[in-house]
């Protein structure tokens, strides 16, 4: 049976689409602004545009002044919060019920009146700042360009997918404050926008709220593209190496995969748990348990709606290892699922992590808020968000091994080998190792 989640859905005149969840086991509301705009929609020589108005967002608008939009959250008990990714940006704010109409009316005021407070002090300002962000998370930290290199290789030039939400540095540098101006009037406007509210709100009172305090904004944003042709798996393997100071030799395998709506996704997402990212699954059980020559692996589906999504694989090589070993084995598992399929341990598996895991996530405010409005913008239903563990429980062990066989091939590999130079590797059992797996990989593709 779908689960029952109590969902509520409008759309004003304006076409802003609105969510409400209502739930009183707390006097708090959360409430999620999705924009459809992300790195994919940004065109070649500007990329870098919609993370950079995540941040442009919370620098004060027309009538509110720099840092007063958090300040005046602060004051009443809330939190805000916001994130770009490939498909989207999402403004988060959790708020005591009373204060649910101030986060309303600030989410009003910076769509409506941002632009004023846009001048290119402001820009250059939040410029500097998103290049000193790459610079930290990205460019200085171990394995920081690795989903870059992934992309690069795994979609085409021109692809909405090719880069990355970070941007290139060049690009945002060269962005004049005519096309920052532009970039937000093209994407940030009432049909582009799903507002959710999650908590101690009716669907009557948070449709009222909504129509009064965003129901008079006026939209000029262009069309949305037409989602991309899916891209086939690739036909023959692309490998990059990597000399790098990093802590531990590491691989990456990077797979197109199906978009997160087509049918066959949760399929290899379930293979990508028989594989890797659970304790029963099986590079778990060779590489760190039995051989041990591994001590991190990690899997995980990056569902994207643009035709095309990306699978990854991370595995960190032990100290003294061949890395070609390593990467030898993991290509016999991935044949091995092909052929035979996940066995029914493996599918259990799967199943119960998904649904510990989405269950956690809804019964959070603030993450039941964020996979309503996904619901709504990506999958165009907010029922989907109730209907999700019964789609992964019908995924049969055939399925998941005809994806496989299609998607998870090693021939259809987009293989990082990040190798340590030799005096680095001949030192290294003289130092204690403390790494996480997957550490400096944002594997939502995200930048904050």
């Amino acid at each position: 049976m779908p689960l029952d989640f109590p969902i509520a859905t409008t759309t004003l005149p304006n076409g802003l689409r609105v969510v409400v969840s209502e739930d009183h086991s707390v006097p708090s509301v959360s409430v999620n602004l999705w924009v459809d705009v992300g790195s994919r929609h940004e065109r070649p020589g500007r990329t870098g545009l919609a993370h950079l108005f995540e941040h442009l967002m919370f620098q004060g608008s027309e009538r509110v002044d720099e840092g007063e939009h958090m300040a005046l959250l602060m004051s009443q008990g809330g939190r805000a919060n916001a994130t770009t990714s490939f498909d989207r940006t999402t403004y988060v704010e959790s708020v005591p019920a009373g204060a649910l109409e101030l986060a309303l009316w600030l989410e009003a005021d910076r769509l409506g009146h941002l632009l004023p407070a846009v001048t290119q002090a402001n820009l250059d300002n939040q410029r500097d700042v998103v290049v000193e962000e790459k610079r930290q998370r990205y460019d200085t930290v171990p394995y920081g360009q690795a989903l870059a290199h992934a992309c690069r290789l795994a979609f085409p030039e021109g692809h909405p997918y090719h880069h990355t939400t970070i941007g290139e540095m060049e690009d945002l540098r060269a962005a004049t404050l005519e096309d920052v101006h532009s970039f937000f009037s093209a994407h940030y406007g009432p049909r582009t926008l799903v507002l959710t509210m999650v908590g101690d709100v009716s669907p009557e009172e948070g449709f009222a709220l909504a129509e009064r305090y965003l129901g008079h904004l006026q939209d000029g944003t262009v069309p949305r593209p037409a989602s991309r042709e899916p891209l086939t798996p690739l036909t023959e393997p692309v490998t990059l190496d990597l000399l790098e100071e990093v802590p531990s030799e590491r691989l990456y395998l990077a797979f197109r995969l199906p978009a997160v709506t087509d049918p066959d996704f949760l399929p290899c997402a379930m293979a990508l748990d028989a594989l890797a990212s659970l304790g029963v699954s099986r590079l778990q059980l060779r590489l760190l348990r039995r051989e041990e020559t591994a001590s991190g692996v990690h899997g995980t589906a990056l569902g994207l709606a643009d035709g095309t999504s990306l699978g990854l694989l991370v595995v960190d090589v032990t100290d003294g290892v061949d890395p070609d070993v390593v990467e030898a084995a993991v290509h016999e598992e991935l044949e091995t699922l092909a052929r035979s399929g996940p066995t029914e341990a493996e599918l259990e598996a799967s199943r119960a992590d998904t649904e510990r895991s989405w269950l956690e996530a809804l019964a959070s405010f603030d993450e039941r808020a964020e996979l309503l409005s996904r619901a709504v913008a990506v999958f165009g239903d907010a029922q989907q968000v109730n209907r999700y563990l019964d789609d992964v429980l019908a995924v049969t062990a055939e399925q998941v091994r005809a994806a496989a066989a299609r998607w998870l091939a090693p021939s259809a590999a987009v293989t990082l080998r990040y190798r340590r130079p030799a005096e680095t590797v001949a030192g290294a059992d003289e130092r204690v190792q403390d790494v996480e797996p997957v550490a400096a990989l944002a594997l939502d593709g995200g930048a904050r």
